[in-house]
């Protein structure tokens, strides 16, 4: 019987410590399992900034390089130098000018007013009007013009007057007029007289020429703005000729405007007149 409980206990050991090895190999396993396992580490490279494409302009060409040239091109340099543009104007030529509200044509008659018809043709072949806005426009009185758009160029001009010319012509409707801040201070404003303005004639306003052409253009330009500051609520003058036309596109934006002046017929000032032929 002895050796029957023995050998029934030595199995009964070996089956407990079978059970032992095997819940210690159990536990041994779970742990592995709990323990994170080492990834293998890439190298990670350095991003490189993405350099979006340039855009196309919708016109080849067009873009930086365009808008640099119309800053370069925005008036005539010669328009810096006043003192160089004497240049003597033929006995009689005409401007067309090309607005906002329509075309009309001056016809100018040196002999009204000859430094006033010189000035005017220096100015105009130079382009000094492109682009002026008619700042002042007084109904039944004058349209007036003749500051330039670009403020270097009203910096040149604002000294370069001219003496005053004897008054031969009366300041009727139609007829163009150097404005003045008294004797000898024209330099480059102009009016048009909308009525029969005599009156001017013996303040020493001098007419140089007429429109000729389109003078209903003349009598729509937009006078809404009425007499300039600081007695009435259009622009102040003195702030046109420092800031250009910037400064009445943002205060006076329905102000018309000429686009091109163009001398449209000249003739050489030292010409000689020449008699009709006579016809059968």
């Amino acid at each position: 019987m002895e050796s029957c409980a023995a050998a029934s206990q030595n199995a009964g050991t070996r089956i407990a410590k079978f059970i032992f090895a095997g819940l210690l190999a159990g536990c041994f396993g779970l742990i592995a399992e709990a323990r994170p396992t080492a990834q293998a580490q890439t190298p990670v490279q350095p991003v490189q900034p993405q350099v979006a494409p340039p855009k196309k302009s919708a016109v080849p060409g067009q873009g930086a390089t365009k808008k640099s040239a119309t800053v370069a091109r925005q008036f005539d340099r010669a328009l810096l130098r006043p003192a160089l543009l004497k240049e003597k104007a033929p006995e009689s030529y005409q401007v067309k000018f090309t607005t906002t509200r329509g075309d009309f044509v001056v016809t100018v008659n040196r002999a009204w007013a000859p430094l006033g018809a010189d000035r005017f043709y220096n100015l105009v072949k130079h382009r000094f009007y492109d682009n002026a806005s008619f700042f002042r426009v007084l109904p039944g009185f004058v349209v007036q013009f003749g500051i330039s758009a670009y403020p270097p160029v009203n910096a040149v001009w604002q000294g370069a007057n001219i003496k005053d010319d004897p008054v031969t012509q009366s300041n009727l409707r139609g007829y163009l007029t150097f404005a003045t801040g008294g004797p000898n201070t024209r330099t480059t404003q102009v009016f048009i007289n909308l009525g029969d303005n005599k009156r001017l004639d013996a303040s020493g306003f001098a007419p140089f020429g007429q429109v000729t052409e389109g003078m209903n253009v003349v009598e729509t330009m937009y006078e809404g703005y009425g007499e300039g500051a600081p007695k009435g609520a259009g622009p102040d003058q003195d702030q046109i000729q420092k800031q250009g036309k910037p400064y009445l596109d943002q205060g006076w934006p329905k102000l018309d405007s000429i686009k091109s002046t163009t001398l449209i017929t000249t003739s050489p000032a030292s010409a000689p007149k020449t008699a009709p032929s006579s016809k059968p």
